[in-house]
């Protein structure tokens, strides 16, 4: 059985990482409540990829779709995502989103489009339970991805185990619009 996915910083330590292409899920919770961001970056034709101070920087083009979780109480949900705090927020208004609502109140939101980085970005080394995983660009990609946002929705971001299977698809059906074609 081959590697579907490893934790970003462990494959980059130990030459496993893919370098033509892949996709990178990372995540920004909250420290005090289940307010959560994810990025999924999709990369290919690398030129070059390294440890920077910050993170991993990869010279390449990167696309990315964001997720984000609003507990019920959350108290700037007035605020566009884009207006919000530095940890806080996402490159999008409630317009440019697809939007959840789940069993429980909480909101979650799924870019509708991609946002395109150019020339490079940096994925930031994660802290507390925050993670950054790499997953090969392999057959089953989308359908790993899939499972992986399930899994995490429901034990990490407080989504109702039948919310999370549905915010899931919603995400991956967002996902080819990721894909690098050369």
């Amino acid at each position: 059985m081959s590697i579907k996915a490893l934790d970003l910083f462990q494959a980059y330590q130990t030459n496993q990482l893919p370098k033509e292409s892949g996709y990178i899920v990372t995540s920004l919770f909250s420290e005090n409540s289940s307010y959560s961001r994810y990025e999924v970056i999709s990369y290919g034709g690398v030129k070059e990829i390294y440890l920077a101070e910050d993170g991993l920087t990869f010279q390449s083009d990167g696309k990315k779709l964001y997720v984000l979780v609003e507990p019920p109480t959350y108290p700037n949900k007035h605020l566009d995502p884009i207006h919000r705090s530095n940890s806080e927020s996402i490159p999008h208004r409630y317009n440019e989103l697809i939007k959840f609502v789940c069993k429980n109140d909480a909101k979650l939101y799924v870019s509708q489009e991609p946002v395109m980085t150019y020339t490079s970005f940096t994925v930031l080394k994660p802290t507390g339970n925050n993670f950054a995983i790499v997953f090969f660009d392999l057959s089953d990609v989308f359908q790993s991805i899939h499972s992986f946002f399930e899994k995490t929705l429901n034990r990490e971001a407080g989504v109702p185990q039948g919310d999370a299977k549905k915010a899931a698809q919603v995400i991956t059906d967002k996902l080819p619009l990721l894909r690098f074609t050369f």
